[in-house]
């Protein structure tokens, strides 16, 4: 089903563009909770005239993301983690350990936002994206220590 997106959701796409999705994830979720509608030709006119708030909505979400992005950007973070005595860690450094330690500072990030591609495994500095909005990604500093 093609619907226009009354409001910016992360996995499909920006306020006011025209998306296709499941039949059921739009009866059941994006229709009711009025964060689409249906792209009928009269909703397509409708938004149109619409769009002007609808860059301005775009314009407030980018500008608040590029200030996180500058905030996060000289960020750096410590975790601790127990090692053998051969350096190895035990178990590994997931995304929930680095929103932990970013929390300690009081920086609120979600774990969808933290890009790890996968588990950190090894005692060192590390280089971690972090996606705020569509294209802005600042990446912070995670150092792994022996605890």
């Amino acid at each position: 089903m093609k619907i226009i997106l009354k409001e910016t959701i992360d996995s499909l796409g920006i306020i006011g563009s025209e998306v296709t999705v499941s039949d059921g994830y739009a009866r059941n979720y994006l229709l009711p909770q009025n964060k689409a509608v249906q792209a009928t030709p009269q909703n397509r006119k409708m938004l149109g005239q619409e769009s002007a708030k609808f860059e301005l909505q775009i314009a407030k979400e980018r500008k608040l993301a590029e200030e996180m992005a500058q905030k996060l950007e000289g960020v750096a973070c410590t975790i601790a983690a127990k090692v053998s005595e051969e350096d190895h860690l035990y178990g590994s450094v997931s995304v929930r350990d680095i929103v932990d330690a970013l929390a300690g500072q009081d920086i609120v990030v979600e774990k969808r936002m933290v890009l790890l591609k996968e588990p950190i495994k090894a005692i060192g500095s590390y280089k971690v994206p972090i996606r705020v909005y569509k294209d802005v990604e600042p990446e912070i500093a995670v150092e792994i220590v022996p605890e």
